[in-house]
């Protein structure tokens, strides 16, 4: 007997052998897909859920998030990157409390779950926290606390508390919630720490086992500043002193070089690419059709809702496929399927996932969502591929489940106090951001 059936599906599997079901079902037991095919079920299922032909995916992952900056919203909208983040984010950030990054992480989530993302790769603080807010609400996560050590006479690693709450988080929560839970260490850049501080974070990604997550040649300037000073761009730098020994998520890669490309090839590090908040700070356009023909996997992130305003990773499917062609002046490259594995297959892979989620395969994770298609926006539908990726938005999910368990439906938030959340950011949060 199957815990749960979904019929009259059309499922977009994301396995290349048979991508796209036409019109099928997905059998759900134990959080585990038990069954999946054309046609109809023979099996048995506690709930059966009848998709009236809408479509059936993976549900989304976002490899690059500070989920809690969702209080941010619209805080610190039209600055360069480094007005941005010094004269506005930093401060803020030095007012918030852990209720106050609770308040944001919980409304952020759960903007995520109306959206389609199933699983997250979250950089902030609080961290241990935010491990207990993600339990309860049933998502993936993989949490750090990235470091930034911007004075080397005054550092001290036992007082940093970026390395002990990665400590926290790897001997308290690794692999917690039947593994949805899991610790990652963090380096938030090159130019805001320095080797001997950067040393200890990457000591205890070997440590552990973690993947490790960095900021990585986001604007031209932190790239040639780099060179001047170290003459080496920022992804050698990293690659000598060993952070890339760990699986490795590098942010935006907007700057990166031919050579760097090389590195994260070599290293198996994987580009979370950020479109939407490239563009919104100016910082410039990621090739990443370079990327991918150099062989280094590329997948998605948001960033934070203080550089985006939004965390709905359709957007950023969209995006990262138009900008691909653009800048490519080549309207065939980057096409719809290779844009939906960017969010799917190759975020898995990037989060070391890629054995239990990313696809719709029987004996994966239960890990997928439900795109409402009786849309004017998406009718008709020739190819389902080419409607997820380029009409449908975060708006069109009607449900979303992760590991069996239904988190969001018709409306309907089923882990999360909806209304608490965003009573929490609203009032709160925002007087901690405003100070």
């Amino acid at each position: 007997m199957l815990d749960l059936l979904f019929v009259n599906a059309c499922i977009i599997t994301m396995s290349d052998e048979c991508p796209v079901i036409k019109s099928g079902y997905l059998g759900v037991s134990d959080g585990k897909i038990a069954c999946i095919g054309e046609g109809s079920c023979t099996e048995k299922a506690t709930v059966v859920k009848n998709c009236a032909g809408n479509i059936l995916m993976p549900g989304l992952i976002n490899t690059h998030a500070h989920t809690a900056m969702s209080i941010m919203r619209g805080y610190a909208d039209d600055y360069t990157l480094d007005e941005w983040l010094f004269k506005k984010v930093f401060p803020a950030e030095g007012r918030l409390d852990e209720r106050a990054v609770a308040a944001g992480f919980r409304l952020g989530a759960a903007e995520m779950l109306r959206f389609g993302t199933t699983s997250i790769s979250d950089m902030y603080f609080y961290q241990p926290s935010i491990a207990a807010i993600a339990e309860k609400m049933g998502i993936k996560v993989s949490l750090s606390n990235a470091l930034v050590a911007l004075d080397k006479g005054t550092y001290n690693p036992a007082l940093d508390r970026s390395i002990s709450e990665t400590v926290e988080l790897a001997t308290n929560w690794h692999g917690r919630a039947n593994g949805r839970i899991r610790a990652d260490a963090a380096i938030h850049g090159e130019y805001t720490s320095f080797t001997e501080a950067r040393s200890c974070m990457a000591e205890l990604a070997q440590k552990y086992g973690l993947t490790m997550h960095v900021h990585l040649s986001e604007t031209k300037k932190e790239h040639e500043e780099c060179r001047t000073r170290n003459g080496k761009t920022p992804a050698r730098v990293l690659y000598d002193e060993g952070i890339f020994d760990s699986r490795t998520i590098a942010a935006h890669c907007v700057w990166a070089e031919e050579e760097d490309h090389d590195i994260m090839r070599e290293k198996g590090v994987s580009c979370a690419h950020n479109p939407i908040s490239n563009m919104k700070l100016a910082s410039g356009f990621a090739n990443i059709k370079r990327m991918v023909d150099k062989g280094v996997n590329v997948a998605l992130g948001t960033d934070g809702c203080c550089s985006n305003n939004s965390h709905d990773l359709f957007e950023e499917i969209k995006a990262a496929a138009l900008i691909a062609k653009c800048i490519n002046s080549d309207p065939t490259v980057i096409n719809a399927y290779d844009a939906l594995k960017l969010a799917t297959v190759n975020g898995a892979r990037a989060q070391g996932r890629e054995m239990e989620c990313g696809r719709l395969c029987a004996g994966l994770d239960a890990d997928a969502i439900m795109l409402d298609c009786d849309k004017p926006h998406i009718q008709p539908v020739y190819d389902p591929v080419s409607a997820a990726v380029y009409a449908a938005k975060g708006n069109d999910v009607c449900l979303t489940m992760v590991q069996g368990k239904i988190l969001y439906e018709n409306g309907a938030f089923l882990s999360v106090d909806i209304e608490y959340a965003m009573k929490e950011a609203k009032t709160y949060g925002m007087e901690r951001v405003i100070g």
